[in-house]
């Protein structure tokens, strides 16, 4: 049974995904290009079209699923969207911080958050290793209340 405080709770795990992914589509949406010079600094043996479709049509997912969670409509749709997102960006950061790589996640635009472009906390918060750590978690939450809403639909 779920008790208000949960469903509180889970409202506002709700949120803060739909925020991080709004946030994330918008930076991303005011420059595609430099989005994608992010994505090519991963160094991904994929091939370029891929690449640049990428990063045309995953700003508009993050920002529709982002919406949608926020809004509370459609959520079981857009938690699944966010969750694969989330669970890419794990592999993708996870990927670069393994191999050492020194870049720019590309995930979050900072100056929204009143973050100078190359500061210090600026270069640590967009390092793949906090991004991996911050889509890992963010996968994990998104895991969660996907559980949740499947349990929910099991028992109606």
């Amino acid at each position: 049974m779920n008790t208000p405080l949960e469903g509180n709770f889970h409202r506002l795990l709700r949120w803060l995904l739909g925020l991080v992914l709004v946030w994330a589509a918008l930076g991303k949406l005011a420059d595609l290009q430099e989005f994608y010079g992010a994505l090519l600094a991963y160094r991904l043996p994929l091939p370029g079209g891929l690449l640049r479709g990428s990063a045309i049509v995953m700003p508009w997912l993050e920002l529709l699923s982002g919406l949608l969670l926020l809004w509370g409509r459609r959520h079981p749709g857009a938690l699944a969207w966010g969750l694969l997102l989330f669970a890419v960006f794990a592999l993708g950061t996870g990927q670069a911080w393994l191999r050492g790589l020194d870049i720019s996640c590309g995930c979050l635009d900072l100056r929204l958050a009143g973050v100078a472009p190359g500061s210090a906390a600026a270069g640590w918060l967009e390092s793949a290793r906090f991004a991996c750590l911050r889509a890992v978690a963010l996968t994990a939450i998104a895991l969660h209340l996907l559980r949740r809403e499947r349990a929910a639909w099991a028992a109606a």
